[in-house]
């Protein structure tokens, strides 16, 4: 992955929302700030200019500051101005560009709330549904769910910005929807996607066909870990009959898939958990490799959505402007994607994010900027 300053340029090319009187600060000036003190750990826009304020001799190496560092004020008002899809498009060009991807990849898409955000003094939570490369562990899109909205409308619109050839997408059982599946098949891309209630039927059929099937394939694996030990049986049925019925909508559906887990505690109190989950899938394979793609998934939850909280405070963000909250999400998910292709520090993000703020030569790897 090598970016070569394709940072700037791409997403210099975002439209300026000022009128030409009040472009004071180049908007390529205030959008490197804002990723670059993020990545050194500011979370709100008065500590990104104090960041900026106290490298300001270190960023004209590479910035034109013409009118010097911008206030807290103007970039509030700029990130609640810029045009949030127009971000979001070029941060998943800019990915794309970067990025190379193995065929099969797996990419998870799923949804977090960001809980902090506020409109008018009120908490107005905001809906991100987010894409995760769990291979290269990069984030690879994010589009806002509208407020009228939910999933299902906004995951097709992230699909349709990726580049998915020859990936698996995985996704919960919201996006198990038949629009869905056809946009992911249309795409060049495979599914595997959870079947629940929500789809009261087709959970039904699945779980008949388990039910009475003759013939089916297992993988079982055992993981011992953190006070724990955790079972988890894969089965994989190819022949089954509802997949010739005439009501039978999903696109190129070719297997499906149960996982069966049990948790136990050791040294512990707690009950034994158990859980079944269902899934249907475009493609063959076995029941070994499912069991890894189905674990991948979990990545966006794990490497992601609990990164972002922890590592970057994400839920503990108050951006007043659900505008600027979304485009302050771009941020963090860039300042992520770059932390962790950064491969010489042998630490967490946490760890990363110090280093680059007190060590200027290291920052510049993490941008991979060379001046």
């Amino acid at each position: 992955m090598n970016s070569d300053n394709k940072l700037m340029s791409i997403f210099g090319t975002i439209e300026d929302p000022r009128s030409h009187i009040n472009q004071l600060h180049n908007l390529i000036d205030i959008l490197l700030i804002g990723i670059i003190s993020v990545i050194c750990g500011a979370e709100t826009w008065k500590q990104m200019i104090e960041f900026a304020q106290s490298k300001e001799v270190f960023l004209r190496k590479f910035l034109e500051l013409p009118n010097g560092i911008p206030s807290d004020d103007t970039i509030n008002r700029v990130f609640s101005a810029i045009d949030s899809s127009q971000l979001e498009v070029c941060f998943t060009d800019w990915v794309n560009s970067i990025s190379t991807f193995a065929k099969g990849q797996v990419i998870a898409i799923d949804g977090k709330t960001i809980r902090g955000a506020k409109s008018g003094g009120i908490k107005s939570p905001v809906h991100m549904v987010s894409a995760w490369a769990s291979q290269n562990n990069l984030v690879l899109g994010q589009v806002r769910v509208n407020d009228k909205s939910n999933e299902i409308t906004a995951i097709p619109e992230l699909i349709e910005r990726l580049c998915i050839s020859g990936s698996i997408i995985t996704i919960d059982a919201m996006g198990t929807q038949v629009n869905i599946a056809d946009k992911i098949i249309e795409n060049g891309a495979d599914y595997i996607l959870a079947v629940k209630e929500n789809q009261k039927q087709l959970l039904e059929q699945v779980e008949d066909e388990f039910r009475f099937a003759k013939e089916i394939e297992t993988n079982e694996s055992i993981d011992i870990g953190h006070g724990r030990i955790e079972t988890r049986k894969c089965s994989v049925i190819s022949d089954f009959a509802f997949i010739e019925n005439e009501d039978n909508k999903w696109n190129k559906l070719t297997q499906i898939v149960k996982v069966e887990s049990i948790r136990e505690f050791k040294n512990s109190d707690k009950q034994t958990e158990r859980a079944t989950r269902y899934y249907i899938t475009s493609f063959n394979d076995v029941a070994e490799n499912f069991q890894h793609y189905i674990r991948s998934h979990w990545g966006v939850e794990n490497k992601l959505h609990w990164t972002l909280d922890v590592g970057f405070s994400e839920d503990a963000s108050r951006k007043r402007n659900k505008n600027a909250a979304q485009n302050y999400s771009v941020l963090l998910k860039i300042a992520l994607n770059l932390l962790k292709n950064e491969k010489t520090e042998k630490q967490g993000i946490p760890g990363k994010r110090l280093k680059a703020g007190w060590n200027e030569a290291y920052l510049l790897k993490v941008l991979n900027i060379k001046v």
